[in-house]
């Protein structure tokens, strides 16, 4: 998930509150605002006297010749390095908002390589994308220059909405079957979701299925287009920043990545978790040589997701038939990928 930080060069209660509400994760302020900032929400600050501290939690440094990069790849070794032509304090000043790019691709290419918590001053829609796309993964996240409460939540939204990306394929079904009782988790989410979203799960982290949210109508019940009747306890769910968690433990406060049809994400927080007994299905399928299954309630209003992006019903499934599946290298510890022998059957 990508950090959201506010640069404020002086107070504004308004411009304050448009981070808040936006869901800003951090606001960048002169010394001495700490105590009105906190006094309109929970905020993380970023100031001398704020509770990260330029120099010693958060490293300010200009990036203009090869010695800035050098120096910088030490420093994201020790913590969050942003850069900014600010000064090392890192104190916004009275000049206002900056114009014009103060990075270029290639440096930050090579410290993104680097490793560690990188985030890069953006002033524009285009360098947000540009920030959060280099290399495919881009920086940490973003520092928001902004000179109107307007500005500031369209370009918080823009990262906001900047989700993740995987690639779908599609998946022959090979076997479907009851497979008695178990523990089956809902994901009811603080999100509505629409035809077509929902959540990758399945029994591998390295084979997951789009379970498609209670989106849509039908006889029995009303439409719940928070929920995703996700699967069994055991089963694997993807999370933001790649990752993958087991459903039951999942609770209310915890993101989530929820994918549309085309394999683009959008983060959302829990709100509940349901789990209860009710009687399964085990359906397996077949892609690109690999072969990956998920177990599902056995019931109309669970639903996978065929290739034009439709729902399709557990109950109507059929040998086969194809739905769309995100295939990947087995092999996670601990939710994040790993580059070990391992199998799962």
């Amino acid at each position: 998930m990508k950090l959201v930080w506010v640069r404020l060069p002086d107070w504004s209660e308004e411009m304050v509150k448009a981070a808040l509400e936006s869901g800003a994760d951090a606001l960048v302020i002169p010394a001495g605002m700490q105590g009105r900032t906190k006094s309109l929400g929970r905020i993380v600050t970023v100031a001398s006297d704020g509770d990260l501290r330029p120099g010693i939690d958060v490293f300010f440094e200009a990036l203009s010749s090869p010695e800035d990069e050098a120096r910088i790849m030490g420093l994201l070794d020790r913590g969050t390095v942003v850069i900014d032509d600010e000064g090392e304090t890192g104190e916004p000043g009275k000049s206002g908002v900056a114009t014009g790019r103060t990075w270029e691709v290639i440096p930050v290419e090579n410290l993104i390589v680097h490793g560690g918590k990188l985030l890069l001053p953006v002033r524009s829609r285009e360098e947000i994308d540009l920030a959060l796309g280099i290399m495919e993964r881009g920086a940490s996240g973003v520092v928001i220059h902004a000179r109107t409460p307007g500005e500031l939540r369209d370009l918080i939204t823009r990262v906001k909405s900047a989700g993740e990306k995987t690639v779908f394929a599609e998946a022959r079904i090979t076997g479907i079957r009851a497979a008695g009782m178990g523990d089956r988790v809902c994901v009811d989410t603080c999100t509505l979701m629409g035809e077509g979203e929902g959540l990758l799960t399945g029994n591998s982290s390295a084979f997951l299925f789009l379970v498609q949210a209670e989106s849509l109508a039908n006889p029995y019940v009303a439409p719940r287009p928070f929920r995703v009747n996700a699967g069994p306890v055991h089963a694997y769910v993807r999370v933001p920043d790649e990752g993958t968690r087991y459903l039951s433990e999942l609770s209310a406060g915890d993101r989530i990545a929820v994918f549309d049809r085309t394999g683009s994400a959008r983060y959302a927080t829990v709100g509940r978790i349901k789990i209860e007994r009710r009687p399964l299905l085990f359906v397996q399928a077949e892609c690109e040589g690999r072969s990956g299954s998920i177990l599902l309630q056995n019931a109309e209003t669970v639903r996978l997701t065929i290739p034009d992006g439709t729902a399709k019903s557990v109950v109507d499934l059929s040998e086969g038939d194809s739905v769309l599946v995100h295939s990947e290298q087995a092999g996670r510890h601990f939710g994040k990928k790993v580059s070990e022998t391992i199998r799962e059957k």
